[in-house]
């Protein structure tokens, strides 16, 4: 994937664009859901190997009760600053506005929908 089909990769996985002056105000619209942060960078080629591996299987990223936000930390230096990253991607997982857990670089798509569906259900109710 090419600089040029970065966009390209927003069009066909949507994920909503947030900045970190906004993301606390974003995060306080959850559900009751999960919300995913992508964070990523133009011309990094683990980012791209993630982006490919999300649009080769679409259908295993997308939860009914998961909503994607996503920044590019290049042009957005105060969201890397944030969460003192020292590498990308790296993926925050929110309950609302409380951070979960993170994902730092691209652990392959087995193990990201494991880590997101373990998240999930922890949030399901428990059944007695």
């Amino acid at each position: 994937m090419t600089d040029s089909a970065v966009p390209q990769f927003f069009e066909q996985f949507p994920m909503r664009r947030v900045r970190e002056p906004g993301l606390d105000g974003v995060l306080a619209e959850a559900g009751d859901g999960l919300t995913l942060l992508f964070l990523w960078g133009r011309d990094c080629p683990n980012c791209d190997i993630a982006k490919r591996a999300m649009l080769l299987a679409r259908e295993r990223f997308q939860w009914p009760r998961v909503r994607w936000l996503h920044d590019n930390v290049y042009d957005d230096p105060d969201m890397a600053t944030r969460f003192g990253l020292h590498g990308i991607p790296a993926f925050f997982v929110f309950a609302g506005a409380r951070k979960l857990g993170r994902i730092t670089s691209w652990p392959g798509a087995d193990a990201f929908v494991r880590a997101i569906d373990a998240q999930l259900a922890a949030l399901m109710p428990a059944r007695g």
